[in-house]
């Protein structure tokens, strides 16, 4: 072999890619060390001694495949051809999983055939971060929590599904906008300035806490939010990346626990203070009665009827404080909510205004659950009867009774074309002796002992305003399990 030829062969021998001669009809001609290394094959083949259906690499493999195409592809054209990423087979620990394939013609010389020149570069790293970037992206993707991810100056470039879902705007609609979007205007400037703080901490770069922001529809979310600071190589930040964990559902059983006990509280408190009252409000009434029929002048039976009445408003106030205060757990037996609802509207038709129309919606199939009848009777009636006194005064007006079934649960809600409910008062309505009604008009017991019968039922019941107008109040219940099949005789 010339000298000349030698040095070239050492020269190649040190490069960083696996380089291979080839013959026309598939015969290796040549290998460098690199290609050695990774075939196993650590003598330097012989012109003409190495058959190419030998080789570990090529033999019976897809890049084995891939290279006699692109033997025939680039003889044939006389053109380089190239693949990338062609997975090789694990003949060492050492061997690379892929390479990025280019096959060259080399010029014949002296009439001789020409040749071919195969290098395989390792792809192997660059594809590991690629299927690492893959994997981190369908794990953003597919996350149930929010995330999003802005840019140095705190622009979007990036919200996943869950963001999507939980605050009601579509990824386009982000991208390009701030965070911003979702502030709600209710977290103390406190909080920003020691968010900002640890973002901007060399030594820290991350944040976490929670916040109140807003869905779309101007609903709060409260969120557990964490942001880290993304830092190049050189410690610059260059992104940001945001995670919010939802906490409406676990702030509402939190409401819903604190609700209970102090609803049991006032119970107690309520059976107590009905029971002193009643005596003496019998007394009144008697005495009020006694004297509105002995009385000659109409002033005086004027003023004794008024007291009866005013008595009459007392009484019905401890009626409720007795309701409120006795909650008995529920008789249960199995029963379709939609007959219960249909039973409200129907006792309550007729006798409130001509002017409000009242649609009813309930699916084909039953709504089985397992119920007190004459509980649930009386928190759809009192929720009728609500939504009919947010329609007085209106010239014509609408409710809608609407039953749902999902996989476990069911849902009857009663929903107005009335001015809704006051934002300020919206998180009360379920308190006791909270009312939005004039006074004398409500005892502000009712919800809360709607919410005490749907809480005995395990169910949940919610208010809220429509958008457009309107209140609406959903009380969700679990559906019975399948009724047990008779053992047969």
């Amino acid at each position: 072999m010339p000298e000349s030829i030698r040095e070239l062969s050492a020269i190649l021998d040190q490069a960083p890619v696996a380089l291979l001669l080839v013959d026309r009809d598939g015969t290796i001609a040549w290998a460098n060390a690199m290609y050695r290394a990774w075939s196993r094959d650590e003598a330097a083949p012989r012109p003409g001694s190495v058959g190419y259906l030998r080789d570990p690499l090529l033999r019976g493999t897809e890049l084995g495949a891939a290279v006699g195409r692109g033997l025939a592809d680039a003889s044939a054209k006389g053109t380089v051809w190239s693949a990338q990423g062609l997975p090789l087979p694990p003949v060492t620990r050492r061997t690379p999983t892929h390479a990025d394939v280019t096959l060259s013609v080399v010029p014949a010389e002296d009439g001789q055939p020409s040749r071919l020149v195969l290098v395989l570069v390792d792809a192997s790293a660059r594809l590991l971060e690629q299927e690492r970037a893959r994997l981190h992206y369908e794990a953003f993707l597919t996350s149930t929590n929010a995330i999003e991810v802005t840019d140095r100056e705190g622009v979007l470039i990036d919200v996943n599904p869950a963001f999507e879902a939980t605050y009601g705007y579509s990824r386009a609609e982000c991208v390009g906008k701030s965070p911003a979007m979702v502030a709600s205007g209710r977290n103390r400037r406190e909080l920003y300035e020691r968010m900002w703080a640890d973002l901007l901490d060399p030594t820290r770069g991350h944040w976490s806490g929670e916040v109140i922001n807003l869905d779309r529809w101007g609903r709060e979310r409260p969120v557990f939010l964490t942001i880290t600071a993304v830092r190049n190589d050189a410690g610059e930040t260059t992104h940001y990346v945001g995670v919010a964990v939802d906490l409406t559902e676990h702030k509402t059983w939190e409401r819903a626990a604190a609700h209970s006990d102090r609803l049991a509280s006032l119970g107690q408190l309520a059976a107590g203070v009905a029971h002193e009252i009643n005596t003496p409000l019998a007394n009144v009434m008697l005495v009020a009665e006694s004297l509105r029929r002995r009385a000659a002048d109409p002033w005086t039976r004027g003023r004794a009827e008024t007291i009866t009445s005013q008595v009459d408003v007392a009484a019905r106030i401890v009626r409720g404080l007795l309701d409120f205060a006795r909650r008995s757990e529920p008789q249960a037996t199995r029963l379709d909510l939609t007959d219960v609802a249909r039973e409200a509207v129907r006792f309550l038709r007729g006798k409130q205004s001509a002017n409000v129309e009242v649609e009813e919606r309930y699916p084909a199939e039953p709504l089985t659950i397992l119920g007190d009848r004459g509980q649930l009777m009386q928190v759809l009636t009192n929720l009728l009867l609500n939504a009919y006194d947010a329609l007085e005064g209106s010239a014509e007006g609408r409710i809608v009774v609407e039953a749902r079934r999902f996989e476990r649960d069911t849902e009857v809600e009663v929903r107005d074309s009335g001015p809704g409910i006051p934002l300020e008062a919206l998180p009360h309505v379920f308190e006791p002796f909270f009312t939005t009604k004039p006074e004398g008009r409500g005892t502000g017991l009712g919800l809360a002992i709607c919410h005490g019968i749907v809480q005995a039922h395990g169910g949940t019941i919610v208010a809220r305003n429509i958008r457009g107008g309107g209140a609406s109040l959903v009380v969700r219940l679990p559906l019975a399990p399948p009724a047990a099949k008779p053992a047969p005789p």
